[in-house]
């Protein structure tokens, strides 16, 4: 299936706590991003796609808990959404980002946050052709 050829798509995976699973989740958006046609800007989504991971995993995902990887893709956007249960946006609201945050948003065309009971979803968005 062509992302050319469709208004949205989504595709997202459950991943548990552990740091192995910051290859399987960027293995998953390479595959994703294959499969609807994107042709550019894999590397910069690829690093997101770690770098939220990463952030969630050290950050917002309690023992014996995982996180949720949504990709949404449209005709010229990929957003990455990492959902985690941990603390909420206390953690980054009001605080000047992290290593992690700062390279997403260098790399991406928008990132933030939102809430979730519990939790948070850390978001980016990157515009591709």
């Amino acid at each position: 299936m062509n992302l050319h050829t469709q208004a949205a798509l989504m595709r997202e995976r459950l991943y548990l706590r552990s740091p192995q699973t910051i290859q399987a989740a960027r293995h998953f958006t390479r595959d994703t991003l294959h499969a609807w046609g994107v042709r550019d800007r894999h590397d910069d989504m690829l690093l997101c796609v770690s770098e939220l991971a990463t952030n969630a995993l050290r950050h917002g995902v309690p023992r014996g808990r995982g996180y949720l990887l949504r990709l949404i893709g449209t005709d010229s956007t990929v957003r990455i959404e990492v959902h985690d249960s941990g603390p909420g946006l206390s953690r980054i609201a009001g605080r000047p980002p992290g290593r992690g945050l700062t390279i997403v948003g260098a790399l991406s065309d928008g990132w933030g946050v939102l809430p979730r009971s519990p939790g948070k979803v850390v978001w980016c968005e990157v515009v591709h052709r």
